[in-house]
């Protein structure tokens, strides 16, 4: 596990690392975030090792703009409302992809359905521009554990989730050693305290609220 400070960053060797099939952690507007390249199957399938994630609970994405997301999804004129009033922002969107789109099982719900946020963050938004895909962006925790805003957490997790310690908690087998913590750890120190993003999904023409985070959506 790599620990880049992000006063010392090169983003080109972050994003080239992604192509590779790395996993990183970095910040967002909310919390710290899990991710890799949202089109890799091999990456995504390692995210959910490393959370220790229910396979059929499928992750979030981040992008840079809405022309990203237009490329993935079926758009529609509630999705042209929602983006133009919240995005860039705290605000991710469930709604249904497009036939084949490239994205990786997982990302894709067995539904159908993705969830993308555009992000607010430059960090984040640099990272998936340059990368010219989606990233991946889950909560850099174990499920069921507190997300993290203070890379003290962050780090402490994967210490305390250590292969070694989590073969003998019984948590992995020998053979998914090497995938229990993340490949590089971006460490932007302590976030601003805020609610994770709220989650609504798209239908009939209107939404539903699934999370509510800080942003209210009327």
């Amino acid at each position: 596990m790599n620990v880049l400070r992000i006063d010392n960053l090169n983003t080109l060797e972050i994003v080239e690392e992604l192509k590779q099939g790395k996993t990183i952690i970095y910040p967002t507007e909310t919390v710290y975030g899990l991710g890799c390249d949202a089109t890799n199957q091999e990456a995504v399938d390692k995210i959910f090792k490393i959370k220790k994630r229910q396979e059929n609970k499928s992750v979030l994405v981040l992008v840079p703009s809405v022309a990203m997301v237009m490329s993935y999804v079926e758009w529609n004129e509630k999705l042209e409302e929602i983006s133009g009033k919240y995005w860039p922002g705290p605000l991710t969107v469930v709604m249904q992809s497009k036939p084949d789109c490239g994205l990786a099982r997982g990302v894709v719900a067995e539904d159908g359905t993705v969830a993308f946020r555009v992000t607010g963050h430059p960090l984040s938004s640099e990272i998936s521009e340059a990368l010219n895909r989606p990233l991946v962006s889950t909560s850099a925790n174990i499920t069921s554990e507190k997300s993290p805003s203070d890379i003290k957490d962050v780090l402490e997790t994967f210490s305390t989730h250590s292969p070694r310690r989590a073969q003998q908690d019984g948590l992995v087998s020998d053979g998914e050693k090497a995938e229990t913590k993340p490949d590089i750890v971006i460490d932007a120190g302590e976030l601003p305290h805020l609610s994770p993003s709220t989650v609504i999904k798209i239908s009939n023409g209107g939404f539903e609220v699934l999370r509510q985070g800080e942003l209210i959506i009327e």
